[in-house]
């Protein structure tokens, strides 16, 4: 063995001259700068146009311009102003979170330090041309892709481009193009971090020609996926488009037989167009996810697309990252061998280059070594006595052929530490039991440092003190949070380009992997950007709804292939941020799950809501479709129907999207991904409590027409299908349990709006200007009275339907309070 060296001197650079300021500048301006190429800003305009897509808002549209071209001014501009009112909350919501994601830039402009005629400048990083002599320090992030010419114990930080947690040895041999990017140990790479040593390295590749680059070109590859909820609403708005155009169709033909004149027939035909289509339908679906958003928000989650909450909700496979995702990011000590600890971890600390940051500061140096000194801090060991006790004389560095160093301090004192294939041949004393601790140890895919003390200047008959275990350590909450989702029928699938080794053990400790499962199904290690978008895509291939996670460069084209491609905002990058749909600025794991959760219970609001709304536009078809056929007069007039569903139909809809998710919501598999929004048992309660509520309103209007006056009868008939719906709404909330079942105040905006809504309908016929708006007449108190004991109805058949049911299925025994399994 060698002896023990003086300090390893300061990198020598007059040997590299680097390129003339002249050449610099005619390389810029031929090679552009050194940046990376980012994506089209979507304007405000168009966050603004993006609003009005999808079936369902064009038939509303469609609508309006039919009903301003029959001269119907009101109608047109009450659909008109909801579909505005809709469209902005969700720009406000999108383009406030792309703000958001905007104001996560806000760092310094990178900066480079090269060599430019013969002599050390920094330049801005954009100005770095091929050709350029970058020089390297612990602390830098390099600025471009580079080979390198010297390289003095320099280890980077590659993690954001690999997925390598842990730091990489550089040296000058040079590496054949097909040697994967993690092994080419004689090249650096934009935007990773040098954690310890000194390099030069001559610029090869710039901006887009870099190895960030070609991985954020991907992202042109990989395409926006449609949500769950998007496509629903989608079959949705179609159902209804073809509904509308067959009843238009049904009444047209039944009119002109009859001899109707072919306005008239016009008129009923648009007014039952009106009564199918809950208009009030989209601010609901808008509110819910925007809701959605503001809870998310306040649980460190940026919420890109309003869809993006919902999506979660049915998501059946995580896909994430390990390093700094699952893992802390940064290396801990995890475990000790030996007798001594304090003695152990204080020769630790004394063989060592890095720097603790002081007041706030950054720490320097090699992760492996500042993890050391960090134990060491706690269990009070300070580098600093240990510097004024016994004082460093000389150092041998750590490199790749002795895979050690060493420090000989004070008396003659030599501390060394390394690998313990390296150490333990050197060492006479202390050894017994380190190879079986240094085994179980690297099984658990800790990195396993061994230390020893000897005496003078030549590394040899040491003493062991023992083994040190290091690892980047899961994060506690997202071990919690991975066996939520597993409660909940979520697959966690681990995707990163660490060591297989590593990554098993971490999964195992996670709760990943368990003993009976076969690892390569949920754990990919040594992955490569490309490989990652393929992964996504097979999983979606088989039908999963997927969410990716991640950090770096090399997860941005998968998380943007992803159904949901959920982003760092603290650690990650920003072509990442960028990729994706949801941005955590924790960067915790367990954010997902909450996310999760709130998915499920927005799906669930949205569904009981939707079947709410569409069960009122079938009782109001039903009613007038059965007038029409009757050769009765029309029972409502259009703007009638517009009042009833965007006034007393959408406002308790909206109530209905606050409702809490109901307990025990994770506690139930996903729902199938090809599961449609309404299912034949939604359909059928559509339909006969429709049927039930027209039956209830034709009954009333036929008992008034019976006197001769249209207008009287409409006015009996207009009052009673409003109470009929606004009462409905109580039963709505559960499709199983009655409304004190589900707390009847826990959702206290829907009393209020209930309440809210009969006052401003008896209201209408003592205003003037509403009386010939709606063109109805004044109601004495009985008639009201009557009108609402007539709305009971359809609740009370509703709410003693369910007592039924449950008495049936526990025969003898009292009603059970909500299941944790029970649906909306």
């Amino acid at each position: 063995m060698g002896p023990v060296h003086g300090t390893t001197p300061q990198l020598a650079i007059t040997t590299h001259a680097g390129l003339t300021s002249p050449e610099a500048a005619g390389r810029l301006t031929e090679q552009g700068p050194n940046e990376l190429v980012r994506g089209e800003r979507a304007s405000a305009w168009k966050f603004l146009a993006s609003q009005f897509k999808g079936a369902m808002i064009w038939l509303l549209l469609g609508a309006c311009a039919v009903s301003a071209a029959l001269g119907e001014v009101a109608d047109a501009v009450a659909i008109g102003t909801i579909l505005f009112l809709n469209a902005l909350v969700g720009f406000f919501q999108e383009y406030r979170a792309e703000r958001a994601v905007l104001a996560l830039r806000a760092l310094s402009a990178p900066r480079a330090r090269v060599l430019r005629d013969g002599h050390s400048v920094v330049i801005p990083a954009a100005e770095v041309v091929c050709g350029d002599m970058l020089l390297l320090e612990a602390g830098d992030v390099v600025a471009a892709d580079g080979r390198l010419r010297e390289a003095h114990a320099l280890q980077t930080v590659e993690s954001l481009l690999t997925g390598e947690s842990e730091p990489v040895e550089k040296q000058t041999t040079p590496t054949g193009p097909e040697t994967l990017l993690a092994d080419r140990l004689d090249r650096v790479f934009l935007g990773t971090a040098v954690a310890t040593g000194r390099g030069v390295a001559e610029v090869e590749a710039t901006g887009m020609r870099t190895e960030m680059g070609k991985i954020a070109g991907l992202l042109a590859g990989a395409g926006e996926t449609q949500t769950p909820l998007q496509k629903q609403l989608e079959g949705v708005g179609r159902t209804l488009l073809y509904l509308c155009l067959g009843i238009v169709a049904i009444v047209s033909v039944v009119g002109l037989v009859r001899g109707m004149a072919s306005l008239d027939v016009f008129l009923y035909a648009v007014a039952l167009a009106v009564a199918a289509v809950p208009e009030g339908l989209p601010a609901v679906v808008t509110i819910a996810l925007a809701l959605g958003v503001q809870r998310m928000a306040a649980r460190h989650a940026i919420v890109r697309r309003l869809a993006s909450v919902e999506t979660l909700g049915c998501a059946t496979v995580i896909c994430t990252d390990k390093t700094g995702t699952l893992t802390t990011g940064r290396m801990e000590v995890r475990d000790l061998w030996g007798s001594d600890r304090r003695e152990l971890l204080r020769v630790a600390a004394g063989c060592n280059d890095a720097e603790l940051g002081m007041a706030g500061a950054a720490d320097i140096g090699d992760p492996t070594e500042i993890a050391l000194l960090r134990a060491a801090a706690a269990r009070g060991i300070r580098r600093a006595d240990i510097e004024r006790e016994a004082p460093r004389r000389a150092e041998a560095p750590f490199d790749s052929t002795r895979k050690r160093m060493s420090v000989l301090r004070g008396e003659d004192l030599l501390y060394v530490k390394g690998a313990p294939e390296s150490m333990l041949p050197l060492c006479t004393a202390g050894t017994a039991g380190a190879p079986a601790a240094n085994v179980e140890m690297a099984e658990r895919g800790l990195r396993v440092l061994a230390v020893a003390v000897g005496k003078g200047p030549r590394e040899r008959d040491l003493s062991l003190l023992g083994l040190v275990g290091i690892a980047d350590p899961p994060r506690p909450e997202a071990v919690e949070a991975i066996a939520q989702a597993r409660q909940a029928g979520i697959r966690t699938v681990m995707i990163t380009g660490d060591h297989p080794a590593t990554a098993l053990a971490i999964a195992r400790e996670m709760g990943i992997v368990r003993a009976d499962e076969d690892p390569s199904i949920v754990v990919h290690a040594r992955v490569t950007a490309a490989e990652k978008i393929e992964i996504v895509r097979e999983l979606k291939r088989q039908g999963e709804i997927v969410a990716m996670t991640g950090d770096g460069v090399n997860d941005a084209p998968a998380l943007r292939e992803a159904h949901i491609g959920i982003a760092m905002g603290r650690g990650g990058t920003e072509v990442t941020r960028e990729a994706s749909d949801m941005v955590l600025t924790d960067d915790n794991f367990a954010t997902i799950v909450a996310a999760v959760e709130e998915g499920r219970g927005i799906h669930d609001n949205i569904r009981k809501t939707l079947v709410y709304l569409l069960t009122g536009n079938t009782a109001e078809l039903a009613l007038m479709l059965a007038a029409s056929l009757l050769g009765l007069p029309l029972p409502l007039l259009p703007l009638q129907l517009l009042w009833i569903n965007l006034v007393t139909d959408g406002l308790p809809g909206l109530a209905l999207v606050m409702d809490p998710p109901l307990p025990g919501v994770l506690d139930r598999p996903p729902r199938p991904p090809a599961e449609p929004m309404l299912g034949r048992s939604q359909w059928t309660r559509i339909l006969w409590v429709g049927a039930l509520e027209a039956g209830v309103v034709l009954a009333v209007f036929l008992g008034k027409l019976g006197g001769g006056d249209a207008t009287v009868a409409r006015n009996f008939a207009f009052s009673t299908l409003v109470f009929c719906e606004l009462f409905r709404a109580f039963a709505a909330r559960s499709r199983r349990f009655v409304y004190w079942q589900v707390g009847a105040f826990t959702n206290a905006h829907l009393i209020a709006v209930v309440a809210l809504s009969a006052l401003a309908q008896v209201s209408l016929g003592h205003l003037a200007f509403a009386r010939s708006l709606f063109r109805i007449q004044a109601m004495s108190g009985a008639d009201i009275g009557l009108c609402l004991a007539l709305g009971l109805i359809p609740v009370t058949v509703l709410e003693l339907s369910k007592l039924l049911r449950a008495a049936r299925s526990a025969p003898g025994s009292a009603e059970a309070p909500p299941s944790a399994h029970a649906g909306p």
